[in-house]
């Protein structure tokens, strides 16, 4: 079945970095459109970018400029550079593919 399967969240200080991967598997082929959301504490899940399977990228206007989200389609796998981190950045952050979610994983931007 599909799975996928995030890592690369961690606690990070107010203007550092994280990568998040994203590994998908359960399909003969490649992924399509493939997006990062990210869910505060109180909030609605929300886009966070999404690439196609041709490199096509769509991003959250607040976020432009900071993130960068790319993918590997010989591994199946996305990733999420984040830069620039701010404590409204902390959420936990999901991988999604059509209706499948990932487990997610915390991303947490404090001193």
């Amino acid at each position: 079945q599909v799975q996928l399967v995030e890592s690369g969240g961690g606690l990070v200080q107010p203007g550092g970095s994280l990568r998040l991967s994203c590994a998908a598997s359960g399909i003969s082929g490649i992924f399509d459109t493939m997006g990062w959301y990210r869910q505060a504490p109180g909030k609605q899940r929300e886009l966070v970018a999404t690439i196609t399977n041709g490199g096509s990228t769509n991003y959250a206007d607040s976020l432009k400029g900071r993130f960068t989200i790319s993918r590997d389609n010989a591994k199946n796998t996305v990733y999420l550079q984040m830069n620039s981190l701010k404590s409204d950045d902390t959420a936990v952050y999901y991988c999604n593919w059509r209706y499948f979610w990932g487990q997610g994983t915390q991303v947490t931007v404090s001193s």
